[in-house]
Order: C-alpha cells, then structure tokens, then sequence
C-alpha cells in the first residue's frame, strides 16, 4: 500500500511504498532530508509528525529514548507510514546544507579494478553515516596533517560504504602505500563532504559528462543517483583514458547505455595500443565532445579530471557557447581561476 508525505515546511510530497522508510522513500524522490547513522541510533533524522501514524518494524528507535523527545518526533530513518503523513523537518537543498564531519572509517575493502587503479571501500563506524551530494568528495586526513582528497564514486541512497577509485601515481606516497601496503580494515580518518560538484536536478537543460582517467568515479556517483531518481534529460558520457586497459569500469556505462535510453556512452583513447583493435574515438577527449556538440550554448557541462584538462577545455568549451554559469568540474577552484582568465581576456585585461 502507498501512502502520501507531505513536508508542511516547503509543500513537498512524496509517495512511500510499503515496506520502505520515509527516509528511503525521500531519497529516492530526490527530496534532502537529514539523517546520520541510518540506523536509528544518532537521532539526526527526527522530524516533527504533524498528522498520521508510523511503526517501527523493528522495534522503537534508541533515538527516543532520551529525556526530552516528545510523542510528536519521529525517526524518518526506520519509521514506516501506516497512513498519509504531514512532518516537518529541515531539508537538505544544496552543499551548505550537508554537515561536514571528521571520522574514524576502515578500509573495508581493497579491489583492484585495473593495473593502476585500486576500489576502496570505506566502512564508518556503525553509529555514523556520512549524508553527501552525488559527486562530492572527502579527504583522508594523514598522520602529520597532511591530507589527499578524493571523491565520492557511489550514489548516496546506497551509502553503505564509501567508494573511491584511487589511481596508482608513481612516486606518490599515499598512493604508494594504498597499493603496496595498506591492508583489509586499515583504520583510516576523513573529513567531508566538500565540494560543489553535484547535479543540479532543478536544470531543464540536457548534460554533458567530460571524464578524465579516475575522474569518471564523481560521475558514476551522479549517474547512480540521476537514474535512480528518474532523471530522464539526455546525459552524454565522454571518458577518456589513454590505452583501452585503463577503462577500468567501461561495462558498466555500456550497460547504462542499453538501459537508460535517454543515456549516451562514448569512451575516447588518446593512445590505444596496437593490441587494443580500437574501433571507437581517439584523440582527446575534448575534442570528441565537441565533434558531437559543437554548438554547447543549450548544455549543462560536468568536467572531471586532471587539473590540466579542465584548464584546456574551458576556454574550449566557452568559445564553443558554452556558458560559465552552466560548468561545474570537481576542480572547480582550479577552473575559476581559468574563467577569470579569460573574462579579463574579453575585457581586454
């Protein structure tokens, strides 16, 4: 049986099937409500219930058991509507929103996905969970301050572990110690999330995906949530890599691509080895994108890479049409710097 929520604060209504949490139900409608450990304990998710009736189907929250919670809350996290319900509780719009945390985590799992690029899994602490945008990203805070950042490759309806795809950079100490000695459960400290690189749902205009190497995992995460959601705009996925051993996922937004048919896929090989028989685009991934769209001025343009690709193609993309106002990259203080380069340029500065 469905049943009706309605938020009193903004008007927003979502259905919730039965079985499923009002939280559940809220994140897959892309409504941002907060919420903390997932599993009743934190009491980060408890709203107000104006009207209606919830259960608990696996017992009263440990949530409510503190001294001052009234009859009136409700942990949106585990409770399930028995009939329409009408709450109030704050919601999480945008990136100001999001509480950013410091935490303890555990290297779950360490899988490697290609000859550079390792999967790791991180797993916080039962008690915690970290609610995020699709698309940002955490830093590991090292032992002497330093700090390595990266992002998020998971959506956050499915926030069970936090993904990352690290990339083997020779010389580099953290990466070097990822592939060479970290271990299963390896007690780890971040911080996050940060960044502003997160879909904007509220766009009318179709999407244009630019991934260099490792920076396709932030667009696997947005990807996850916008079909998980129903986003139904056109999305185009260029991903370029150098040799067809460094597509690393490359399944899976084929698959993407035979499921979702307003989804395009092209991957781009700067250099194939003979042994590839590559078939498909070559060059750089810039250019690809805009031998299919060479006109951007109608298009939302995600970019995620390395520094110097997004430094390449921005001025690119902006003499193509594209408007700065509609280009978001997970190195977006890097990139701003780029625009105001060329803002001055066209000011004759």
């Amino acid at each position: 049986m469905t049943f009706q929520v309605t938020i009193e604060t903004s008007g927003h209504r979502f259905p919730v099937e039965s079985g499923e949490t009002i939280l559940q139900a809220a994140l897959r409608h892309s409504i941002g409500l907060p919420y903390g450990c997932r599993n009743g304990s934190c009491g980060s998710c408890i709203a107000r219930l104006v009207s209606g009736e919830v259960h608990y189907p696996d017992g009263q929250p440990d949530a409510l058991d503190g001294p001052q919670d009234t009859p009136d809350q409700v942990v949106i996290c585990q409770a399930e509507p028995l009939s329409d319900l009408l709450i109030s509780v704050r919601e999480v719009e945008a990136e100001r929103d999001v509480i950013i945390k410091t935490l303890p985590c555990r290297a779950e799992q360490l899988n490697r996905l290609s000859h550079d690029v390792m999967q790791v899994l991180l797993k916080l602490p039962d008690t915690e969970r970290l609610q995020f945008l699709a698309g940002q990203y955490i830093e590991f805070i090292l032992r002497d301050g330093r700090r390595r950042a990266f992002s998020i490759a998971n959506a956050p309806h499915r926030d069970e572990y936090l993904e990352l795809h690290i990339r083997h950079v020779p010389g580099g100490s953290f990466t070097g110690h990822v592939f060479d000695e970290m271990k299963n459960k390896a007690l780890l400290r971040i911080e996050g999330p940060l960044g502003s690189f997160y879909l904007r749902e509220d766009s009318p205009r179709p999407v244009l995906m630019m991934a260099g190497g490792t920076g396709v995992a932030p667009l696997k995460g947005i990807l996850e949530h916008a079909f998980y959601i129903g986003f139904d705009r056109p999305i185009h996925l260029f991903w370029g890599v150098r040799a067809k051993q460094d597509l690393y996922m490359d399944e899976l937004p084929r698959k993407w691509q035979e499921q979702y048919p307003h989804f395009s896929y092209t991957p781009v090989l700067s250099d194939p080895a003979t042994q590839d028989h590559w078939e498909g685009a070559t060059g750089l991934v810039t250019d690809a994108l805009l031998a299919h769209y060479p006109e951007l001025v109608a298009y939302d343009i995600y970019m995620s890479g390395p520094p110097a690709m997004i430094e390449a193609a921005t001025p690119q993309f902006v003499s193509h049409g594209a408007q700065p106002e509609h280009m978001y990259s997970d190195a977006f203080e890097f990139a701003q710097d780029v625009l105001d380069k060329i803002k001055r340029t066209q000011q004759g500065g």
